[in-house]
């Protein structure tokens, strides 16, 4: 990683530029399977988990019996793990209760709005070498919480039909509903359109890879809903005199190994911290297994040495998926924090805390999109409906105004559907 001494603000577009992929032919593939899926139900998506997966499917839905054998399979100390993560998730997610706001905006006219689940909720877990099962718990247990009816989930299988079994015994016991072995962009529209055995989702969540994540996007212009725009994942780091660049060397690898598309970044206001840090970087890059895909990652990323005053400037502009503020102060600089998906403050609290077991959810916005999204939480999994009601009292007190500024726009029916009650009201 290089180190960039004192970039000016106008050098730091090009310096955080994300990696960006040629997606014009990407999308017409993608396009090809959600309209293939759209038209032909099980047979295209048996089709492509044939081709795609290696797996030829007899049937999609994961029985109890695998559920059985997966909790077999499941270590008790791993069990135990996410028993703890569970119980965190759920706490901080059910202190997130929306409240039934209710408000008399005019003497006789009540205002009310209430919180209520989506119905049926799609959720996409990646297979390959990192099993996603603590992205189970992210998902599943806000939605359980807020009480979608129906939570189903889709996961490709291996060769031999197999899906991780810490992925099967998350999804059992945080309460999904229904498990398929589906992955892909013909999962995503198989919970997008249903299929004979997989039901329409109102809502898909989920992260992915490049062709999952365009198929979120496509299916959202044909009218599903879907979590955040996604990408691949992202971390800052800020350090200062006094941080240990041990830790933060940590940090950055921590993300560097969830893919070669990764970005992370270092800022400091001190340079031989950042020297620091790349030293620990390259000590530790041979001990994980992972050591090629950070290493790709690294060679996107930087290491960036700015005035202390600039930190706040470079954090918001940059907006990242996480942040870690590893400084003297960190509370303070929090202050100042205005984009960010989730920030993770001191020497003691990695990102990988909130990855698995804090309580916060690591469905998070990445690319940028943290300056105007949020991660995944409880609301993510319900939908605010407004009531009101008007007595004849409130109606006589507001119909003038609403009149006034219907016939301004030239509505005539919106401005009759007032005037014949309150003439009414009148002549009573």
């Amino acid at each position: 990683m290089q180190i960039i001494r004192y970039p000016e603000k106008k050098e730091w577009s090009g310096l955080l530029a994300r990696p960006q992929i040629d997606q014009t032919s990407l999308r017409e593939q993608v396009k090809i399977i959600l309209e293939d899926v759209k038209r032909n139900g099980d047979e295209a998506l048996s089709r492509y988990t044939k081709i795609l997966d290696g797996y030829e499917a007899s049937s999609f839905k994961v029985t109890e019996e695998e559920f059985r054998a997966a909790e077999e399979q499941v270590s008790d100390k791993l069990k135990d793990a996410i028993k703890i993560a569970s119980q965190n998730i759920e706490e901080f997610h059910k202190a997130q209760w929306p409240k039934e706001i209710v408000t008399e905006t005019t003497a006789g006219i009540e205002c009310r709005q209430k919180a209520v689940p989506i119905n049926a909720v799609g959720l996409y877990i990646p297979g390959g070498t990192a099993p996603l099962f603590s992205s189970v718990l992210m998902m599943a247990i806000p939605a359980r919480i807020a009480g979608c009816n129906n939570i189903i989930m889709c996961t490709p299988p291996g060769k031999d039909g197999s899906i991780d079994p810490a992925i099967l015994f998350a999804a059992k016991y945080s309460g999904v509903t229904q498990v398929f072995k589906a992955g892909g962009a013909q999962a995503i529209a198989a919970m997008s359109y249903g299929t004979e055995s997989i039901s329409k989702a109102d809502k898909i969540f989920g992260p992915g890879n490049q062709y999952v994540t365009a198929a979120k996007q496509m299916v959202f212009l044909d009218g599903t809903a879907i979590d955040l725009p996604a990408g691949p994942s992202e971390v800052m780091v800020v350090v200062d005199d006094k941080s240990n660049p041990e830790y933060a060397a940590a940090d950055l690898l921590s993300q560097a190994e969830h893919g070669a598309d990764s970005q992370v970044v270092l800022v400091s206001s001190d340079e031989e911290v950042a020297e620091r840090t790349r030293y620990f970087l390259l000590k530790y890059l041979d001990k994980i297994p992972r050591k090629d895909t950070a290493k790709q990652a690294l060679g996107k990323s930087s290491l960036v040495i700015l005035k202390q005053e600039d930190i706040p400037d470079i954090i918001n502009f940059y907006a990242p998926e996480h942040l870690i503020i590893s400084t003297q102060n960190p509370e303070e600089l929090a202050q100042k924090v205005e984009n960010a998906g989730s920030v993770f403050l001191g020497d003691f609290t990695p990102e990988s805390l909130g990855d698995y077991a804090s309580g916060t959810n690591h469905v998070l916005p990445t690319n940028g999109s943290a300056r105007a999204f949020s991660g995944v939480n409880l609301d993510a999994f319900m939908k605010k409906i407004t009531f009101q009601k008007a007595t004849q009292d409130g109606l006589s007190r507001i119909g003038e105004a609403v009149e006034t500024m219907a016939a301004a726009e030239q509505l005539e029916a919106h401005r009759m559907a007032v005037s014949v009650r309150t003439k009414k009201i009148e002549n009573s």
